[in-house]
């Protein structure tokens, strides 16, 4: 940021304090200020709106920020006089001193400087957002778990499309040495290896089917809501 944005931004900070043990705010609570962190620790932690099974915790320090939900809100001028909702519970571990920024001041900044809209803002937003760095821990998370289950899906099937053709073959065999004795020998080996063939096929789709309903049901992180960067930057 240009000296003229931080110098509006300090302008319009506030000094506050909190004592151990407080709440800073509360998962689905309204978020009414951006809160930036000079002394203290606090703990971040989200359970996606009460997902059952879902639970992620940060810890906070000098140097951090939290209501970073804020910053959407501000940038995005179709928003209204609804504030937008807290995606984690922030508690201060011990005493923590800040300086606040309240929703009225951050609007009126985002709309006087366009700095505010750049990418290298975007970039450094993403970067130290809590909420990016757990959705992307989860997105990977889900990939890596898909990735999985399609290589034990592939393992698998070589291994039932080998044991299907062994029991092609030894039914061949069987099969064979009698072909002398009966006319329909021949048939039955082919009838014997297409029912191999099938049911080797019926358990893949069974095994595919499942699978499917697997990744289905891997916990899945709502992705951030993506601020308005849209706009040139002012330089």
């Amino acid at each position: 940021m240009d000296e003229r944005l931080l110098d509006a931004i300090c302008e319009r900070l506030k000094p506050c304090l909190f004592t151990e043990s407080t709440y800073i705010v509360r998962e689905g609570d309204p978020v009414d200020e951006m809160l930036f962190i000079i002394r203290g620790r606090l703990e971040s932690v989200t359970t996606d709106g009460g997902r059952s099974g879902f639970f992620n915790r940060s810890l906070l320090k000098e140097g951090d920020f939290c209501g970073e939900e804020l910053l959407t809100w501000a940038l995005d001028p179709k928003s209204g006089a609804n504030l937008p909702s807290s995606t984690r519970t922030v508690k201060a571990l011990r005493e923590v001193e800040a300086f606040a920024l309240i929703a009225e001041e951050l609007k009126f900044v985002a709309s006087q400087f366009r700095r505010l809209h750049s990418r290298q803002v975007q970039h450094t937003f993403r970067f130290y957002s809590e909420q990016w760095k757990t959705w992307a821990a989860c997105f990977i998370q889900a990939a890596w778990r898909r990735y999985s289950k399609r290589k034990i899906l592939e393992l698998r099937r070589k291994e039932e499309e080998d044991e299907a053709e062994a029991e092609a073959a030894e039914a061949e065999g069987s099969y064979g040495n009698r072909s002398n004795v009966s006319g329909g020998g021949s048939y039955s080996i082919g009838a014997t290896f297409l029912a191999t063939k099938f049911a080797a096929n019926a358990l893949r789709g069974i095994h595919r089917n499942r699978n499917a309903k697997t990744a289905r049901e891997l916990v899945k992180l709502q992705k951030p809501p993506e601020p308005d960067f849209t706009a040139e930057d002012a330089d």
